[in-house]
């Protein structure tokens, strides 16, 4: 009741000083956090959460904050600055604060013209390391669409970045090697995972050093596949932020500008398709797997209809008992988060490793246990004969889509495409049509496709990856 009272009152605030366009919003009870809210008067769903700088012991929020906000709302850009609370030993303080700021602007997306699946985050110097672990760290539903890093602190380590922001963010875990690395959030990147960035530096920046910070970040970014930019002028040193007084200050509008018009944003209203599996849905081997893995592919086949996620994996088992399970995986929670109306399971290829397939007779369960969580009204089997209903967007209910894996055309790693047929295979068909669910026999369907593998003759190349998509895209389309 208490949550219901308080919505109800957020939205007859809201409305009430929609004409005026600025309002500040209290994140904590006791008002010491607040969001100061700038809303466009034509927006184009757009949605920005501004961090600013300050080293975690002060706020820089006015050329690091609100000084941004006319150029974004003349973009359409809804801008929201947080006035986190300083650590001050607590570091949950910041994150919650940050947290709460990006719960509301997607609580009230429609009130404000936000399209819920396009709000960004942007934070500056030590706001961009707290934008950073939100983008690493934080859970799916607070998680940014996309990520903006101005001349960020990245590493918590005091030697190669700013003494006092790792000091006043750690505290005394600053001693702590595993949570130093921990908080260092290059190493905290996800493939998939890790939204898109965008990293603007100058050169000759003496506060935050760029090349053991913000590149390290682009590095990491663009070695696991993931979108990313980086933007290095000559000069500027640190903390020039939205100042006019940068002599890049032009230049840097225009190359932030077109970035953000490129962005893709699915439609709030979307068919949300999560494809879950290991190395062969995660893109091992494709460079930019984010752009032209299978799933990338079957975004592009299904259309604007239809907004296609990679939760793939490599090297994980559905088994629970194999080298590397799934579902013990940061992926497997985002996946059930994401709120699919389509999930499609492509798992097996390592279960028939020796090492995995010695427990071999726990498939079944696993099998069933994956897609009872994802469906728990399926934990009582569908009547025989029964058809599945027919899945509208936003179903509580996704359809369920199980893939038998492609031939294993070497027996790379101890793959046995035997064991793939003769074992794994019957048991997902059998359980397919205990539960009701649609098989995609990728198997089969992929059998002359063995010019599009890598050299392994376990993943597909670029255009083993386009074809994976095309027969899965032909099996989803409705039939007439």
């Amino acid at each position: 009741m208490k949550k219901l009272i308080t919505l109800l009152v957020l939205l007859l605030l809201v409305t009430g000083m929609q004409a005026q366009r600025k309002f500040t919003l209290n994140l904590t009870d006791d008002g010491k956090a607040q969001m100061v809210c700038f809303l466009p008067e034509t927006p184009s769903g757009m949605a920005i959460v501004g961090v600013p700088g300050g080293g975690y012991s002060m706020l820089s929020n006015t050329h690091e904050g609100t000084q941004a906000s006319g150029w974004l709302n003349k973009q359409g850009i809804a801008y929201f600055v947080v006035n986190y609370r300083l650590p001050e030993g607590d570091r949950t303080k910041p994150i919650s604060d940050v947290e709460q700021g990006i719960r509301i602007v997607r609580d009230s997306a429609a009130v404000w013209g936000i399209n819920p699946h396009s709000v960004g985050i942007m934070g500056f110097s030590a706001g961009g390391h707290l934008s950073s672990v939100i983008s690493t760290h934080s859970d799916f539903d607070v998680r940014p669409d996309f990520t903006i890093l101005f001349y960020p602190v990245i590493s918590m380590d005091e030697r190669v970045s700013h003494v006092w922001s790792c000091r006043n963010f750690l505290g005394e875990d600053q001693k702590n090697p595993a949570m130093v690395r921990d908080f260092s959030t290059d190493k905290a990147v996800r493939r998939h995972l890790t939204p898109p960035a965008c990293i603007i530096m100058a050169s000759d920046d003496r506060l935050v050093p760029p090349v053991t910070n913000g590149v390290q970040y682009y590095s990491a970014m663009r070695n696991a596949g993931n979108e990313c930019a980086m933007f290095i002028y000559p000069t500027g040193d640190h903390g020039f932020g939205f100042g006019p007084w940068f002599k890049y200050h032009d230049q840097m509008l225009t190359d932030l500008g077109n970035w953000l018009k490129a962005r893709q944003t699915p439609k709030p209203d979307a068919i949300r398709v999560a494809c879950i599996g290991n190395s062969i849905t995660d893109g091992h081997g494709i460079d930019m797997c984010d752009a032209y893995g299978y799933p990338a592919e079957l975004q592009k086949l299904l259309g604007k209809d239809y907004w296609v996620k990679n939760f793939g994996v490599s090297s994980r088992t559905l088994l629970n008992k194999g080298d590397f399970p799934y579902m013990n995986e940061m992926a497997w929670r985002d996946a059930q988060a994401f709120k699919p109306d389509v999930v499609i399971i492509k798992l097996g290829t390592n279960d028939s490793k020796p090492q995995n397939w010695q427990h071999g007779e726990e498939f079944r369960q696993d099998l069933e246990q994956m897609i009872t969580t994802l469906r728990p009204d399926l934990a009582q089997p569908v009547k025989k004969g029964k058809k599945a209903k027919k899945l509208q967007p936003s179903n509580a209910k996704p359809q369920i889509i199980l893939c038998t894996p492609i031939p294993a055309f070497k027996s790379t790693w101890n793959i046995s495409d035997s064991v793939i047929v003769n074992g794994i295979i019957p048991i997902q068909q059998e359980v397919a049509k205990k539960y009701g669910l649609q098989v995609i026999d990728l198997h089969t369907l992929f059998a002359g496709d063995g010019d599009k593998m890598l050299s392994d003759g376990i993943h597909p190349d670029g255009r083993g990856a386009h074809r994976m998509a095309e027969i899965i895209a032909a099996a989803m389309a409705p039939k007439k």
